[in-house]
């Protein structure tokens, strides 16, 4: 028997692969899933562009994060464990997906910059939060309970309670900007110190080393200030100046 956890399967795996606009594929983990989905498009500086182009699209990412084995961790001692029905979507659930992501986005950009959030993004996510979720669930029973599989509002709602604890004031201050000065994308800092700076080590974080490190070689390789120069004989002259009494200028007494 194997319990589906319920706090597993709201909060899930954080982290994807994206290709920058210069062809580099690396990996970002944001912090949060409620991140993860906003940067499937969203926001505008995603390195990887829109994701989310077809309802198939939407399924795909949904699934990869929603649908876990029906034998769970025991699935790989049992190979006829089948994996769990995927969930379908349609036209009007990528619709509801984008609604939902654009709100996340918004909310994520105003606790970035210390900006007021639009309560009108707060009620879309507050709306697909207050639906059914994915529910919990035990493994190795011998009927059916609910649906055989997720529905895709199942899914966004689940996603959109994850959002709610992204928002809340456990994670206040840990939404930030990603330290490079070149770089606009922002996470949600998990760390136990809170000192997370880059989106990624592997991007920017790996760019920021090398930088640190050329600047360090140019400084050591720097010539020393050659001796004789201009100053320095200025400096030497007039040190070496004599020193005349101030009486020596002054004129003569007449008697």
């Amino acid at each position: 028997m194997t319990l589906v956890n319920h706090d597993t399967v709201r909060t899930g795996q954080t982290g994807q692969w994206l290709v920058s606009t210069d062809g580099q594929r690396w990996w970002f983990d944001s912090g949060s899933i409620a991140l993860d989905f906003a940067y499937t498009g969203a926001l505008g500086d995603n390195p990887a562009g829109e994701l989310l182009h077809t309802a198939g699209d939407l399924a795909d990412w949904l699934n990869e994060r929603y649908s876990p084995q029906v034998g769970g961790a025991d699935s790989a001692a049992a190979p006829s464990a089948a994996p769990a029905p995927r969930i379908q979507t349609q036209d009007r659930d990528l619709a509801d997906a984008l609604a939902l992501r654009g709100a996340i986005a918004r909310l994520a950009r105003a606790a970035a910059d210390g900006r007021d959030v639009d309560g009108q993004d707060i009620d879309i996510v507050n709306l697909f939060a207050a639906t059914p979720d994915i529910p919990p669930a035990l493994t190795g029973g011998s009927r059916q309970a609910g649906r055989t599989s997720p529905r895709a509002g199942q899914a966004l709602s689940t996603l959109a309670r994850t959002a709610v604890e992204l928002f809340g004031p456990d994670t206040d201050g840990r939404i930030r900007y990603c330290s490079a000065d070149d770089c606009t994308i922002l996470y949600l800092d998990t760390s136990r110190s809170a000192n997370r700076r880059w989106c990624s080590m592997q991007r920017c974080g790996n760019r920021a080393k090398v930088r640190a490190f050329r600047e360090r070689n140019a400084a050591s390789a720097a010539p020393a200030p050659a001796s004789g120069s201009m100053a320095d004989a200025a400096r030497t002259t007039t040190l070496s100046r004599p020193r005349v009494a101030r009486h020596a200028f002054e004129a003569p007494h007449q008697p």
